[in-house]
C-alpha cells in the first residue's frame, strides 16, 4: 500500500483536486445553503448559522457537482441546487446523530445538543430536511425526488438498526455493513447517481456512478470507525474512542471478537456490557486491538471496496474528472482532515 505520508499526500491533493475543479459552484452551493436555512425564528436561526459555521468537508456536495461534471452536465445550477439538498441531508443527520450519541464535540466545536439541548437540535435536524424537500419539489424531478426521499428514510432506518445491536460484540460482519450501507454509503450513492439524472444518461451509468458512491461511502465508514481505535482530536476534531464509550459496535470490534480466545472474548462482551465505560477499559481493548492489528485488517477490508469503487468507473471514457473520482477512493480510507 505504500506509507502512510505517501499516502496522506496523494489523498489530500484527490479531494483539493475536486473541490479545485467546481470551486465556483461550491461557493454557490454555500450560499444557498445559508439562504435556504434563513428563519423568522430567533433560535432557529442561530442553531441554522452556528451548524453552517462548523463547516466540514462538504464531500458529499463535491460528489454531486464532480459526478454532474463527469457526465457533461451543464443545463444551469440544478446540480448546485442538488449539491445543498444533499448536504442539508447530511447535516440532519447529524444533529439528530448527537443527540442519539449524547455527542458533545462535532468538528472540533460543541455540538449542537450541548448548547441549546436535545430538543432544539432534533427540531432543528427536522428543520433542515423539510428545507430539503422544499428543494427537492423545485427541481421537480420525480426520479431525484423518489431517490432522495427513499434515501432519508434508509438513513434512519439505519440509525435504528444500529441502536439494535448497541453492544452486541458477537455482531456479524453482514449486520455491520447493512448499518453502514444504510447510515452512510446510501447518502454517498444518491450524491453520485444525481449527477447522471441530471444528465440524462443511461441506466447503465446511472447505476455505476450508484454502485461507486455506495462503495466510497463504505470506504469512508469502515476508515471513519477504524480511526476511533486510531486517531486523535487534533486530526478529525473528534475524540478518540467515542464509538468505544457509546457502546457502538464498528468493525474493529467485530474483526477483534472473531480473533480474540475465549478468556478475551468474555472480557469484551463485560466491557460492552457496561453502562458507562472507562478509559481502563478503553486501554485495555486498545492493547488486544494491537496485540492482533486489527487496525490493518480493518484497512484490508477497506481496500476491497475501494476496488469496487474504482472499477466502476471504468465505462466513462477517461477524463480529468474521471480520474479525480478514481484518486478520491484512497482518499475516503487513508484521509488526515
Amino acid at each position: 500500500m505504500g506509507t502512510v505520508i505517501q499516502l496522506k499526500k496523494q489523498i489530500n491533493n484527490s479531494y483539493f483536486d475536486l473541490k479545485n475543479s467546481v470551486e465556483e459552484k461550491l461557493i454557490l452551493v454555500e450560499e444557498k445553503i445559508k439562504n435556504k436555512l434563513t428563519s423568522e425564528v430567533d433560535l432557529v436561526q442561530k442553531i441554522s448559522d452556528y451548524h453552517i459555521e462548523t463547516g466540514g468537508k462538504r464531500l458529499r456536495a463535491l460528489l454531486t457537482l464532480g459526478s454532474s461534471k463527469l457526465c457533461g452536465y451543464l443545463k444551469g445550477g440544478r446540480d448546485i441546487n442538488l449539491a445543498a439538498c444533499v448536504e442539508l441531508i447530511h447535516g440532519a443527520t447529524l444533529l439528530h446523530d448527537d443527540v442519539i450519541d449524547n455527542g458533545d464535540i462535532r468538528r472540533g466545536k460543541k455540538t449542537t445538543n450541548v448548547i441549546w439541548g436535545n430538543q432544539s437540535s432534533i427540531l432543528a435536524g427536522d428543520y433542515l430536511l423539510s428545507r430539503c424537500f422544499e428543494m427537492m419539489v423545485e427541481d421537480g424531478n420525480l426520479e431525484i425526488l423518489k431517490l432522495l426521499s427513499s434515501t432519508s428514510a434508509k438513513i434512519a432506518q439505519g440509525e435504528i438498526l444500529q441502536l439494535q445491536h448497541k453492544g452486541e460484540v458477537d455482531m456479524l460482519e453482514e449486520t455491520y455493513l447493512n448499518i453502514i450501507s444504510s447510515k452512510t454509503a446510501v447518502l454517498f450513492s444518491a450524491a453520485t447517481k444525481v449527477g447522471a439524472i441530471l444528465a440524462e444518461r443511461n441506466n447503465k451509468e446511472k447505476e455505476a456512478l450508484e454502485f461507486y458512491g455506495k462503495n466510497l461511502g463504505l470506504t469512508f465508514q469502515i476508515a471513519d470507525d477504524t480511526l476511533d481505535y486510531n486517531s486523535n482530536i487534533n486530526l478529525f476534531g473528534k475524540n478518540t474512542g467515542n464509538d468505544f464509550y457509546e457502546g457502538k459496535i464498528t468493525l474493529p470490534i467485530i474483526l477483534l471478537f472473531q480473533q480474540a480466545n475465549d478468556s478475551e472474548k468474555k472480557q469484551l462482551k463485560n466491557i460492552f456490557n457496561k453502562n458507562i465505560r472507562s478509559e481502563n477499559d478503553f486501554s485495555d481493548v486498545l492493547k488486544l486491538i494491537s496485540k492482533y492489528k486489527i487496525i490493518s485488517k480493518c484497512y484490508k477490508k477497506a481496500e476491497h471496496f475501494i476496488n469496487l469503487a474504482s472499477n466502476s468507473l471504468s465505462i466513462f471514457k477517461d477524463t480529468g474528472e474521471k480520474k479525480i473520482l478514481e484518486n478520491l477512493t484512497s482518499f475516503s480510507l487513508e484521509r488526515s482532515f
